[in-house]
């Protein structure tokens, strides 16, 4: 797994609504906001369910990310999933930050990784929560 997972009750544009004030409180914005439903219906013809990806960063950790390696940037921004389930349920899906140590070997990338979990892990408690 290379994420951090919560379901909810709540309908679909409010989960979208609730996960990003939950990045703001953690001092995160959304960049950028993709409608992969729309998406792929426009461009392909395609049928698929309700499915938003949220591009979030926190320019402070950014920050020190890129300068530990320029080729961070390849694993920025920290992407949210928000997908509606066939129930009518919501599952939010955060990319968990310690999966780019996996990929980088570097002690000071694993300190930030570390630091952006402990406040992403606080966003999946919020959203679990209300």
């Amino acid at each position: 797994m290379f994420g951090l997972t919560v379901h909810r009750k709540q309908n679909f544009e409010k989960t979208i609504s609730d996960a990003t004030e939950a990045l703001k409180t953690e001092g995160f914005g959304v960049l950028t906001t993709i409608d992969v439903q729309n998406t792929l219906k426009e461009k392909i013809g395609v049928d698929f369910k309700r499915y938003t990806i949220l591009g979030a960063c926190n320019p402070s950790f950014a920050h020190r990310a890129l300068q530990t390696s320029d080729e961070i940037g390849l694993l920025l921004p920290c992407n949210v999933v928000v997908t509606e389930e066939k129930n009518g349920e919501t599952k939010v899906s955060i990319f968990d930050p310690l999966t780019m140590t996996k990929i980088v070997e570097n002690p000071e990338l694993e300190k930030i990784a570390k630091e952006v979990q402990e406040k992403l892990l606080r966003v999946v408690h919020s959203l679990h929560v209300h």
